[in-house]
């Protein structure tokens, strides 16, 4: 993944400072390409959406499409101001936006609660603007609620995975929790990135401090390492 090659630190833009964007969407791909689905599909009624941002959106889309319970995935940038930006744009960091992953799933599944424990355990939530190697605001660590509920379940998750992680070592968790904003499509090529080349890169990586959150998950809830 391009990082500090187009990057420009980890310092959110300002509303002057960010790039115009485009009116029109990105090109994307029209399927996904595991299941077939149609990409752009509607939320089917008795399924919810989350979003989550966890790093590069490659590896981050992988662990969430093998959650048993998830019926759609896909890769797209948020949480920023710039309207309808490239990969490379959001590389910049001058269009405020994170890599982010949007789920459809079946709620009688996979709980929200499953969908958070995948989420902090498979990444490290306090590095700030960075996973690893990969240094820019749009690493960092997001959670985008689209419910009351929701928001409610990640602040508690939130706050009780932090204690797990100060007891093993870790400093406070940097991730962001805030009401999902627009979603914007990656690239095509960005889109199932892992399934079409699966020796590329993936970039995240957990803790290994278990998360309180959903333990008694449905069966599956948990997706295998990368």
């Amino acid at each position: 993944m391009l990082n500090t090659l187009f990057g420009r630190g980890a310092r959110m833009p300002t509303t002057d400072e960010a790039l115009p964007g485009r009116v029109d969407p990105l090109p994307t791909a029209e399927n996904h390409f595991l299941s077939g689905l149609p990409l752009k599909s509607a939320v089917p009624p008795g399924m919810e959406e989350a979003m989550f941002a966890m790093g590069c959106f490659w590896g981050v889309e992988r662990k969430f499409w093998q959650v048993h319970g998830v019926w759609l995935t896909m890769v797209g940038y948020s949480a920023g101001i710039t309207p309808n930006p490239t990969y490379k744009e959001t590389c910049t960091g001058l269009t405020g936006h994170t890599e982010v992953v949007r789920v459809i799933y079946d709620p009688q599944i996979v709980s929200y609660e499953d969908l958070l424990r995948v989420f902090w355990e498979n990444h490290d939530p306090t590095q700030g603007n960075r996973q690893g190697n990969d240094v820019g605001t749009q690493y960092r660590s997001g959670i985008y609620t689209y419910t009351p509920a929701q928001a409610a379940a990640a602040e508690a998750s939130r706050a009780a995975y932090g204690e797990r992680l100060r007891a093993a070592g870790y400093g406070a968790i940097t991730t962001e929790v805030q009401p999902a904003s627009e979603f914007y499509f990656a690239e095509d090529y960005h889109q199932q990135y892992l399934a079409k080349n699966p020796e590329g890169y993936c970039g995240i990586g957990g803790t290994g401090v278990s998360c309180p959150v959903g333990l008694a998950a449905a069966g599956g809830a948990s997706a295998p390492s990368a």
